[in-house]
């Protein structure tokens, strides 16, 4: 499986007193569906993975497969800090319905995380799963970074996809494409580096902002597919803003704010996380309207 193109890794909604509101899940994934987005991430790093109990992950993914066409793809967040928790979410996913599992590096013992333990822990699930494994490195949030040379090793497993870099770091990417065979699949999870990382040769993104602005990011994809690059590294440095106050600013948080405005079912982060405050939902709001403003109804949802 080659995977390419741009995919939202979506929130999850929750009701006022935590628990999954899954009338509204209905809702969204119907709305994103109605878009040109390639696919969806459920229970990623944006979809409060961690917060969320086994049964309600398998509930989850069911219900966005009854929802998502088979010609797009369901990508499910499965990583676990041991392999064999791992491997069972994987397996329940795939049973679910997903058609591939995005699972993040292990973190808790972390100076024992060496480049062989990644290898041996990926290579053991990619061996068990029913379903691809992308693998899944995002240092920033976990406090460990796979090294290139292992997730290069671990390119040439037969059920290895690829493997989604969140950080800012183009030289990550840069060494990845030039060492990854032919065929395994380099996504990024940064919007502000997007369109760099798609010169660089990325096959596409996971990317928060797709969430509430997909149009824009599929327009970039696709202006850089087509060679007119002035127009998508324009688009890229108007849609940075926005991409910024939904990630590396306010996070979780201000993704389901943005969501709120756009009128989607963002509902409140699962505790110990907090809604942005009323300032902050006002900036989001006040940058989705500009950016709209500035690539025209096109890019509304």
């Amino acid at each position: 499986m080659t995977i390419t193109g741009v995919f939202a890794p979506v929130p999850t909604p929750f009701t006022a007193a935590g628990d999954l509101d899954l009338e509204s899940w209905r809702a969204n994934l119907d709305r994103w569906m109605g878009t040109g987005l390639h696919g969806i991430v459920v229970l990623g790093s944006n979809g409060e993975a961690p917060f969320i109990d086994d049964d309600e992950a398998d509930r989850l993914i069911a219900v966005a497969r009854d929802r998502v066409p088979r010609d797009r793809l369901l990508i499910a967040g499965t990583g676990r800090q041991s392999t064999r928790s791992t491997i069972a979410a994987s397996r329940r996913a795939a049973d679910a319905g997903a058609d591939a599992v995005l699972v993040r590096t292990p973190s808790f013992f972390k100076r024992q995380l060496t480049a062989s333990a990644f290898i041996g822990h990926f290579s053991a699930v990619a061996d068990a799963s029913p379903v691809p494994v992308l693998l899944y490195n995002f240092s920033a949030l976990t406090g460990v970074t796979l090294p290139v040379e292992a997730a290069a090793a671990l390119a040439i497993h037969h059920n290895i996809a690829g493997l989604k870099e969140s950080g800012p770091d183009m030289s990550y990417v840069g060494e990845l494409l030039g060492l990854a065979p032919e065929g395994f699949s380099v996504l990024v999870g940064s919007a502000p580096t997007f369109f760099t990382s798609l010169m660089l040769g990325a096959h596409g993104g996971i990317l928060a902002l797709a969430a509430v602005a997909p149009d824009a990011c599929l327009r970039l994809y696709e202006l850089v597919r087509a060679g007119r690059i002035d127009e998508a590294r324009e688009l890229q440095r108007r849609i940075v803003p926005l991409a910024k106050l939904v990630g590396s600013m306010f996070g979780i948080p201000g993704l389901k704010a943005a969501l709120e405005h756009r009128g989607y079912v963002g509902g409140p982060p699962r505790l110990p996380l907090e809604p942005v405050d009323a300032d902050a939902a006002e900036r989001i709001g006040a940058e989705i309207v500009r950016l709209d403003a500035v690539l025209g109804a096109s890019a509304r949802v």
